[in-house]
Formats: structure tokens, C-alpha cells, sequence
């Protein structure tokens, strides 16, 4: 007999085009996702918003879409957007406090337990994101 409790793998894996209105169904999407998972919401949705955000501003090339997957494993969520510009790697830098923009990283490494960058087949790369989630 076995006293190993089974926790059922959830997964979501979605493709979205390169635009602020792709970005917003990418979190739109997550967010609905998450609520039938019986998942918290946040932080996952700044999450995903800040990724989808780079992903279509950052990561655009003309014609190729970018990637949502989802997946939880026992607590930990998983948040991974793939896009196809694998030249430009992400990193959070310092920001001046009157800066307009670039402060997505920075949020990603305040609310996510871990983050980074894995290359992917050229011209690929996914930023992914792991958060601990209880339903």
C-alpha cells in the first residue's frame, strides 16, 4: 500500500501576438485559469502581466507570437513566457526614482521567490517565474 499522497501536475500553455492587447489576454487568461485552479490570484497576476509586458514590448518580432505556460507542482507555480528574442536577455537593474518606465524586472524580483532567464532554441528564450501557492 502506498501512504504517498498524489498531487495532480496542472498545466496551461497558451500563444499570444506581440501587442500590449496580447499581453492584457495573457494575464486575463492567467488570472481565469488560476480562479479554476482554486489558486490565490497574486501575485502571479503582476507576474505574468510584467512578463507579457516585455515579452510584447521587449521580445516583438513582427509575425512571431510569444508564449504563456502555466504549471503548478505540488505549491509552486510556475509562470514561464517565451518570446523569440533570445539577443536581448532581461536583467532587473537599479532604477532612478523618476523613472517612467522599466521597473517590470524589478517587480518580478519582489513578488516571485525565484526568477530568470533560460535560453531556448534560437532565436528563444523563456523568463520564468516560481511563486509558492496553497489553494
Amino acid at each position: 500500500m502506498n501512504d504517498e499522497i498524489s498531487t495532480p501536475v496542472r498545466n496551461m500553455s497558451l500563444r499570444f501576438s506581440p501587442t500590449p492587447r496580447g499581453a492584457r489576454l495573457a494575464r486575463l487568461l492567467a488570472v481565469e485559469q488560476l480562479r479554476t485552479w482554486g489558486l490565490p490570484l497574486d501575485p502571479a497576476r503582476q507576474i505574468v502581466a510584467e512578463l507579457a509586458a516585455n515579452a510584447a514590448t521587449h521580445g516583438r518580432v513582427s509575425g512571431r507570437d510569444f508564449g504563456l505556460l502555466l504549471y503548478v507542482v505540488g505549491d509552486t507555480l510556475r509562470i514561464e513566457v517565451t518570446d523569440t528574442r533570445g539577443d536581448r536577455l532581461p536583467h532587473a537593474r537599479p532604477l532612478a526614482p523618476d523613472a517612467g518606465a522599466g521597473r517590470g524586472l524589478v517587480l518580478v524580483e519582489a513578488l516571485a521567490d525565484k526568477w530568470g532567464v533560460a535560453p531556448g532554441l534560437p532565436p528563444r528564450k523563456t523568463v520564468w517565474a516560481e511563486i509558492g501557492v496553497s489553494p
